[in-house]
């Protein structure tokens, strides 16, 4: 009894370390934790909902840290909450945590403690967010059948080529004759395969390794952009989309107060692309200098000429970020059909695909076989 008494204590005690253990491990995570764009739009949108409500700021964060599920994230509004107790803004509590919250999160809600408005303007940007995420899907979900397919003929093709092929190679080394031209690269490729998959493996990585390290470079992002908006298919789809993204955040941070000159460094930083960032730079030197935006995207080939004579007309009528949204409305319904028109097309395409490789495969290995007499008797 004494010992079971004594093992008690002891297991309690490494429990209670374990779990101290994981707790530290979890608040350490907090500080960097990359919180998703799908997860942050149901947080703001809650914690619009419940501000409209009435409720305090701190009694709503307690409440979405009670349901929230996710350990970190609870973590990260438990952090917030008391920052806030203890007599700190929300914008400077939110950016003890960058990973977390973006800047146009952090500036908006800077904006709407400036005019006493939070619960609208955090309900503003929840629908952004909202609509940014069903975009992301949208093009996702539109993605996902051709890679999937592409993925699944890569691996049919280097299954034919290392296991069922040296079966046929094996048969027609019996034959004593010259195979056709197309049988004998596919065994010979399939050799190479064979004996050389580790080096091909390895180059592979090191392809991508060198690739991703000179995309992370400035020089690098820039020509990787470049080439997105530009190339065959799906370039257009990118350009839309940027220039989406960049509409409907212009209009987002101009219709809640945010000043123009931080609206252009947040709607840069936001756009993932160079073309975006270096005309939100000559942008913000013209307004600055009492120029106007449409005088800079009049000049810059990068915005279309339906989007340009838009926004003077904004600027004409006093009315910027009306006219951004309307922009931003029309090219979200230009990326739906968009989207609608590539996967028609990638359909018909990927079964001419699949059909021509595996069954060009499939023809070369049967070739021998319906010359079979010739091949046999030495003929050709």
């Amino acid at each position: 009894m004494a010992t079971q008494a004594a093992a008690k204590p002891k297991q309690s005690g490494v429990q209670a370390a374990q779990a101290l253990a994981k707790q530290k491990a979890l608040e350490k995570k907090a500080k960097t934790y990359n919180l998703g764009l799908g997860e942050l739009s149901i947080f703001t949108g809650q914690l619009a909902s419940l501000l409209q409500a009435g409720l305090p700021l701190v009694s709503c964060l307690e409440a979405l840290q009670d349901q929230t599920e996710d350990q970190v994230f609870r973590i990260v509004i438990r952090d917030v909450r008391n920052d806030i107790s203890t007599g700190t803004s929300f914008s400077a509590a939110v950016k003890k945590f960058p990973s977390s919250f973006p800047n146009l999160f952090i500036s908006m809600v800077e904006a709407g403690e400036a005019s006493g408005g939070l619960a609208e303007i955090l309900g503003k940007v929840a629908g952004y967010f909202e609509s940014t995420v069903k975009l992301t899907k949208k093009v996702k979900s539109a993605m996902t059948y051709p890679v999937a397919v592409i993925g699944l003929a890569v691996a049919l093709v280097n299954v034919l080529l290392i296991f069922v092929i040296p079966v046929f190679a094996a048969m027609f080394a019996d034959f004593g004759a010259k195979l056709p031209a197309p049988t004998q690269f596919l065994i010979d490729l399939s050799n190479f395969m064979k004996a050389w998959w580790w080096a091909l493996g390895l180059g592979a990585y090191g392809v991508y390794f060198v690739t991703n390290k000179y995309i992370a470079t400035p020089n690098g992002r820039r020509q990787k952009d470049k080439f997105l908006v530009n190339a065959p298919i799906f370039g257009n789809l990118v350009h839309k989309i940027a220039l989406s993204r960049f509409c409907r955040t212009y209009a987002t941070l101009m219709r809640s107060g945010v000043p123009i000159l931080r609206t252009l460094e947040i709607v840069s930083s936001a756009s993932g692309k160079c073309q975006i960032e270096d005309a939100c730079s000559e942008i913000a030197k013209h307004v600055s200098q009492g120029g106007q935006v449409s005088e800079v995207m009049a000049v810059n080939t990068f915005f279309p000429p339906m989007m340009k004579h838009m926004v003077k007309a904004g600027e004409t009528t006093g009315n910027v970020d009306g006219m951004m949204n309307k922009i931003a409305d029309f090219y979200d319904t230009e990326i739906d059909a968009t989207v609608s028109a590539l996967t028609s097309l990638i359909e018909p395409l990927l079964i001419v695909f699949l059909g021509v490789v595996v069954g060009g495969i499939v023809m070369a290995m049967f070739l021998p076989i319906f010359q079979l007499g010739a091949v046999a008797g030495g003929l050709q």
